[in-house]
C-alpha cells in the first residue's frame, strides 16, 4: 500500500495497467498461450500471476519491449548472492546442510535447503554468527533491497533456481546457476525465459498439490496465483496434508486451500482476464 501510494497509484490503476498490456500485446497473449501448453497447464494460470504481481507488486510497462530492454542491462554485471560476505553457494556447503547434498534434482535440492535455514538458521546464532529472521531468498537472493524481484513474471531467483531442471528440459534453456547472480538475473528479466519459468513453477505446486495435499488445484487460479505470491508450495502442502490427516482423525471436516488477498484479485477477475487470455 505504500509503495502503490507514493507513486500516486492505485490498485486498480494498476490492475487495469497490466490488464491492458495483456488485451493489447498479442504477442505476449501468443507466448503466453505456447508457454502454458508445454508445461501443461491452462494459460489462466500464467496470466492470474502477472496480474496479481503486478497491482500489488509494481506497475506494469506499457510495453513488453521495455522488459527485454531492462534484461539487456543485465548482461556483464558483477554482484553476487550472499548474506554478511558469505556467499551461498559457499553457504550451503556447511554441515548442516550435509542431508541435501544427495539431492540432484533442482526443487527438491533447493526445497531441502530452504527447509535447513528455516530450521538451522532462521533468526538463530550459528558459530558465532547471527542470521535474519527471514525468509532464504530474501536473505540470500536479493543483492540490491530486501523484497525485490523482476521482471514480467516478477521471479524471485531462489523460485527460478529451483526450476531450472523442468525449463531445461521442456524448453531446451542453458541451466541458470548460484554462482553466476548476474545470469540468473538476465535469465528472469528476459520476458521469454521469464515466462517459461513462471510456468515451470507453478505445474510444480500443481503437482505438489495433488500429490502431497490430495487437492487438485487446477481449476482456481486464484489458489495458483497465491503460491506463485508466497513460494515453499511443497512445505505448504506438507502443512495441509498433514492438518487434514488430523482432522480426518477427529472427524473435522477437511480444510481446503486458501486464496490470499493476490488469489482473490485473480479469482474476482477471472472472467474478464479469461475473455482476454482466449482460455
Amino acid at each position: 500500500m505504500r509503495r502503490t501510494s507514493a507513486t500516486k497509484s492505485s490498485f486498480e490503476a494498476k490492475y487495469k495497467k497490466i490488464r491492458d498490456l495483456l488485451a493489447r500485446d498479442g504477442a505476449l497473449r501468443s507466448k503466453i498461450r505456447s508457454t502454458a501448453a508445454a508445461y501443461g497447464i491452462a494459460p489462466i494460470h500464467i496470466v492470474g500471476a502477472l496480474v496479481g504481481e503486478h497491482t500489488y507488486n509494481v506497475d506494469a510497462y506499457d510495453r513488453l519491449q521495455s522488459y527485454y530492454v531492462k534484461a539487456m542491462s543485465y548482461a556483464g554485471e558483477r554482484f553476487r548472492f550472499e548474506h554478511a560476505g558469505e556467499s551461498v553457494v559457499d553457504f550451503v556447503e556447511r554441515p548442516e546442510f550435509d542431508a541435501c547434498k544427495s539431492i540432484t534434482a533442482s526443487r527438491p535440492l533447493w526445497s531441502c535447503r530452504e527447509d535447513v535455514w528455516n530450521a538451522k538458521f532462521r533468526g538463530k546464532t550459528v558459530g558465532g554468527k547471527a542470521f535474519p529472521n527471514n525468509r532464504f531468498s530474501a536473505v540470500f537472493f536479493q543483492p540490491f533491497y530486501a523484497g525485490q524481484t523482476f521482471g514480467l513474471g516478477q521471479l524471485s531467483p531462489l523460485t527460478a533456481l529451483m526450476n531450472v531442471d523442468k525449463v531445461a528440459q521442456v524448453s531446451g534453456q542453458k541451466k541458470i546457476s548460484a554462482a553466476d547472480a548476474a545470469g540468473v538475473y538476465a535469465a528472469i528479466m528476459d520476458p521469454d525465459l521469464s515466462l517459461a519459468y513462471m510456468a515451470a513453477s507453478i505445474r510444480a505446486d500443481i503437482d505438489d498439490y495433488r500429490t502431497i495435499a490430495g487437492f487438485d488445484i487446477t481449476g482456481n487460479p486464484g489458489i495458483t496465483a497465491t503460491l506463485y505470491n508466497v513460494g515453499d508450495a511443497t512445505r505448504r502442502a506438507r502443512q495441509l496434508a498433514a492438518e487434514n490427516k488430523r482432522r480426518a482423525a477427529s472427524g473435522e471436516p477437511r480444510k481446503l486451500p486458501e486464496e490470499n488477498y493476490y488469489g482473490w484479485l485473480v479469482n474476482s477477475k477471472e472472467a474478464e482476464l479469461r475473455s482476454i487470455i482466449g482460455d
